[in-house]
């Protein structure tokens, strides 16, 4: 939070509410503060409120949050700078919805049956999903079937990644769009975790806990709620402990969580958070939903309305202001550049430090999970990945 002016900060996630609960205050189910017009001081620094908007991947929230704005005038240079950031969304958008339908019939076709995870997805519980910041096309496949999903696909590929043979993952672009092969949605946590993840991941493929999601003409199979739920918040922790988490992930499961808050199987979600251990860390992530986005409290479960969820809530606020999307601040200016052992030593010394500062947090899961982070790596190294 040192980068930004705390008026700025607090402008920012006005907007960033606005836009993100812009539907239901419209419909008129409650109160909140953050429907009505939003009204700023002339000290505003608006360039700044841009880039948290792209250093946390909200531009589009923080753009309809703009049109709730009464009091002031946006500088002509930012408003053109987010309108055309908005356009860009827009497009980019439906060419993947596009390029997504295409996929999964020639998939189809050849006999592979995928999931869609995370993405396209997630952005149809959105208010507006073209203003969603578009990300890669994420597929789930059964363990047993990767292989084979993996001989059919990579012939269409224009350049493949590097693959993660220990948790079936590989990544390749296609057509202008990052795809991902997931056999697996394994974390790099803990054995616990992952192993609970890979019994979800059954239900969800094995016992048909899928929803339809009509792309177009075209039905892409997207994991159901209860399901989706684990899939995404494993997701942000994996993130937030190895990796660094944005704000639009969080606004992801906010969005997940109320869009199906009427059928999302509460007591399901926290025995599946008890028997993986996360039940604190849930707690965490949700009182920042409540105290900083928002959230309407009859669509989150299990939040705790207390000062030390708060507090736990807030510091992950800071790790989150700090990083920005997926690290973007780390990664980001000649301060990354240089050779690839120098990018991997600071990229690990990030990592130690993350996990040291999330122990003041959640000190048992922490030290447990840097250590399985750290065996795993070897392990991964050892095998050339």
């Amino acid at each position: 939070m040192k980068k930004h002016r705390a008026d700025n900060i607090d402008a920012f996630f006005a907007l960033v509410r606005a836009g993100l609960w812009e539907g239901y205050v419209a419909q008129g189910e409650g109160l909140m503060a953050q429907g009505e017009s939003l009204t700023f001081s002339d000290s505003i620094e608006w360039g700044a409120v841009y880039r948290l908007a792209q250093e946390q991947s909200v531009v589009g929230l923080v753009a309809a949050g703009l049109e709730h704005v009464q009091n002031v005038k946006v500088p002509q240079e930012v408003a053109l700078s987010f309108a055309g950031d908005v356009l860009q969304l827009e497009h980019r958008n439906r060419a993947m919805n596009t390029f997504v339908a295409e996929l999964m019939l020639k998939l189809r076709a050849a006999g592979v049956n995928a999931v869609l995870v995370k993405g396209q997805g997630i952005a149809q519980c959105y208010e507006r999903p073209l203003w969603r910041a578009a990300g890669d096309v994420d597929l789930l496949l059964e363990a047993d079937r990767y292989e084979y999903a993996k001989s059919v696909v990579l012939p269409w590929a224009d350049s493949v990644e590097q693959e993660y043979t220990s948790f079936k993952h590989i990544g390749m672009t296609m057509n202008g769009f990052v795809v991902e092969l997931h056999g697996s949605l394994r974390t790099r946590l803990s054995r616990r975790v992952d192993s609970f993840i890979d019994s979800v991941q059954a239900d969800a493929l094995r016992n048909g806990r899928v929803r339809v999601w009509r792309n177009g003409d075209t039905d892409v199979m997207v994991p159901a709620p209860d399901e989706n739920v684990i899939f995404l918040f494993t997701h942000i922790l994996h993130h937030f402990f190895i990796e660094g988490v944005g704000l639009r992930q969080i606004c992801d499961l906010c969005r997940l969580l109320w869009t199906y808050r009427d059928t999302l199987d509460c007591g399901l979600l926290e025995r599946r958070l008890h028997a993986m251990g996360l039940l604190s860390e849930w707690r965490a992530f949700a009182a920042l939903a409540v105290d900083w986005l928002g959230m309407p409290l009859e669509a989150m479960p299990l939040y705790s309305a207390s000062r030390r969820w708060s507090r736990k809530g807030c510091r992950i606020l800071t790790f989150v202001l700090e990083c920005g999307n997926f690290g973007w601040n780390r990664k980001g200016g000649a301060s990354y550049s240089g050779s690839y052992v120098g990018r991997k030593v600071r990229s690990l010394w990030f990592k130690m430090r993350d996990f040291g500062r999330h122990w003041r947090l959640f000190p048992v899961d922490s030290l447990r999970f840097f250590w399985h982070f750290f065996w795993d790596g070897v392990g991964a190294a050892t095998r050339g990945e």
